[in-house]
């Protein structure tokens, strides 16, 4: 794995060095109100990967301040995620953890004058805002007594408020240049139900109030971000200085990492799954971590790929085909090669002696001796792909079978097609061949030479299995598209279902289990398997044009 190496990690040797912290303490704080994906693992791996580098910590904190959008599932979906990429949190804590020390301060910023209780709607408080170029405007209750203020809060506390009537509101600057410092929200009325709280409470603290408490409570140094937050950076200072909180953390932003031709974005990633256009969070056409999990991609491909994409304070594009070459450079050697035919034509093979099988001896992995071998079956009738045959051989370049045309089968024999069954359309639907036995492979013959080697399966032995391949869930963008509404903008090809074979060595083969098919690229197999029918997940192809 890509060592870490970014301008973090220098503020965080210099912060050592200095003697400004004595270790380094970071957290991963998601919602849990939605499945990881792609994006989120640079977060993970950035918070992770640096507390590693100087043996510190990280704690994995969920956010679960506003129960409207929480769920336990995702909180189970986030845990596994987080196992799965190979990380253990030092500690597991929610926000909630910490609402009864938050509302302690929330109290002791009112009876410092720093904040009110305020009667404005959301939409009036917008109104009240200002502009980037304009000042906002004092509400009407900035100037309530303190004494006032701690009777309505506690109020609000005690349930005597529907949802929206009152707010809670840091008192600083109305005028400030930076408008998340006019006056921020600090708690709303929420009258539901919390995951973990029950009905216990029904105020709930904004992000921008507790998220600095928390980081303190915990003892975290450095408060890793996406970019977005940088100019909240004033707000999250200011809280932990009116506060009075003994440990002083720092915020950090670094840039959010897009990928080409992929959704990031939560709600569009639950708009799809509401709408019913994927079969879940984890279809592997998701880019939740889920889905590319079911599609192949493994834990260090991943990890690779978003340290190899660097970390900076700017927001980068890549290409989604860096990620498969991180796929492939994780598996080259990994892998298991089995024959798996994608579009199936059957051979028959006239002089191969009736009802006879014989098993040829093949390497798991031709680059990596380690993984052994197995025996693959021959017999009368194989299964090639059905681009691997042409009637005529159209030029010297063409490298596969062809009438008249002679090719060893892989790890078998040399076969030499002699005719072919059409139907009624003209479609080819069996071609018939002679072998050679002298030809065996392993025996050292080397008289003439073949038209090329194709792979096959043993149609005897042969296992039914379906192929999923995919394609970007969106088109790329362009001018005539640019304007449509992401729900247009969807590949209506971005998934193709093949009916084909593999060989027998695959028959118990489990969900998650990644395989290099021979010419046909990066599988895994799906959980969706019977023993009927096996089912695979093409990841990636094994070629790309793309460079790092």
């Amino acid at each position: 794995m890509a060592e870490i190496n970014n301008f973090i990690k220098t503020i965080m040797q210099n912060d050592l060095d200095s003697g400004k912290v004595d270790k380094i303490a970071t957290r991963f704080p998601p919602e849990p109100n939605a499945y990881l994906h792609i994006g989120h693992a640079r977060a993970i791996i950035t918070n992770f990967e640096l507390a590693k580098a100087f043996n510190g910590t990280t704690n994995l904190r969920f956010d679960d301040t506003n129960p409207a959008k929480e769920d336990k599932e995702f909180v189970d979906g986030i845990i596994e995620d987080l196992a799965w990429l190979g990380y253990k949190p030092t500690n597991v804590f929610y926000g909630s953890d910490y609402f009864d020390a938050t509302y302690e301060k929330a109290i002791l910023l009112i009876k410092k004058g720093l904040a009110y209780v305020d009667d404005l709607s959301q939409e009036e408080m917008s109104k009240y805002r200002g502009t980037l170029t304009e000042p906002g405007k004092n509400s009407p209750c900035r100037d309530r007594s303190i004494e006032e203020n701690l009777k309505l809060f506690e109020e609000m506390k005690n349930g005597k408020y529907p949802d929206g009537a009152k707010t809670l509101r840091a008192k600083i600057d109305m005028a400030h240049p930076n408008i998340n410092m006019r006056d921020p929200a600090m708690y709303r009325i929420l009258h539901i139900n919390h995951h973990r709280q029950g009905t216990k409470w029904c105020i709930y603290p904004m992000y921008d109030f507790a998220h600095p408490l928390q980081d303190s409570f915990e003892g975290i140094t450095h408060s890793l971000c996406s970019l977005e937050y940088d100019n909240h950076r004033i707000l999250y200072d200011w809280f932990i200085e009116k506060c009075e909180m003994k440990h002083i953390p720092h915020q950090y932003e670094f840039g959010r990492l897009n990928i080409t031709n992929t959704i990031m974005s939560k709600r569009y990633l639950r708009a799809l799954v509401d709408a019913k256009k994927v079969s879940g969070y984890d279809d592997p056409r998701m880019p939740t971590l889920c889905g590319l999990r079911r599609r192949g991609f493994t834990a260090d491909s991943i990890r690779n790929f978003i340290l190899a994409t660097g970390l900076s304070r700017v927001n980068s594009t890549v290409e989604s085909d860096a990620l498969d070459e991180e796929l492939r450079n994780d598996l080259k050697l990994k892998a298991l090669r089995p024959n798996a035919i994608i579009n199936p034509l059957k051979v028959i093979i006239d002089n191969y002696p009736e009802g006879q099988v014989e098993y040829m001896d093949c390497p798991n992995n031709q680059e990596n001796e380690e993984l052994g071998s197995r025996k693959i079956s021959f017999s009368k009738e194989v299964y090639i792909e059905r681009e691997d045959f042409i009637e005529e051989k159209p030029n010297k370049k063409w490298k596969r079978l062809a009438l008249g045309v002679e090719v060893r089968l892989m790890h078998a024999y040399f076969i030499t097609a002699t005719s072919v069954e059409k139907d009624e359309l003209g479609n080819i639907t069996c071609v018939h061949a002679t072998y050679d036995p002298e030809t065996k492979s392993g025996t050292g013959f080397d008289a003439r030479k073949p038209n090329g080697n194709i792979h096959y399966v043993d149609a005897k032995t042969a296992i039914p299995a379906e192929f999923r391949l995919f394609e970007p869930l969106m088109v790329p963008d362009t001018e005539e598209n640019k304007d449509l509404d992401f729900m247009e903008k969807l590949n209506p090809n971005s998934i193709e279902i093949k009916k084909g074979f593999v060989e027998e060595s695959l028959k118990n083969t489990q969900p998650l289990e990644h395989f290099q098919f021979i010419r046909n690229g990066y599988y895994v197999t799906d959980k969706d398997s019977t023993d009927k029918e096996l089912v695979f997940n093409r990841t990636c192809g094994l070629k790309s044009s793309f460079k790092m």
